[in-house]
């Protein structure tokens, strides 16, 4: 394997382990469920494509011909993770589990937990 391929290779490993380590840390220190959510989404879900990536030019360049299932895995997470999230943020609004008092927007999820829409809002106004 020549050293460029390692180069990428190796440049792929360290930036999807920086991101996943972010999502992690993320994930252990934010303070409530809504902001909790940005760490696995977001940051671990790059870490791994990373990770994957990584993967799929080692073993495209070992087998001598493309890897598939790396690619469709990381496609399969980078189309799941979002519908999880959003998944896991109705619940959290449905079992009203309190937002922190700093998070910005605190009437719109008062709004969205009474379902009205901003037509209704305003029409009461």
């Amino acid at each position: 394997m020549s050293f460029y391929v390692e180069l990428v290779i190796s440049i792929l490993l360290v930036v999807g382990g920086v991101f996943l380590l972010i999502g992690s840390i993320g994930l252990a220190r934010l303070p409530d469920i809504f902001t909790r959510l940005h760490g696995p989404t977001k940051a671990t879900t790059l870490g791994i494509t990373g990770v994957l990536l990584a993967s799929l030019v080692y073993q495209s360049i070992n087998q001598g011909s493309f890897s598939v299932s790396e690619l469709l895995i990381t496609l399969f997470l980078l189309i799941t993770a979002p519908v999880a999230a959003n998944m896991i943020a109705k619940t959290a609004l449905h079992r009203e589990n309190p937002a922190i008092p700093r998070t910005s927007g605190q009437s719109l999820l008062t709004k969205i937990r009474n379902r009205e829409s901003a037509l209704e809002t305003t029409d009461k106004d």
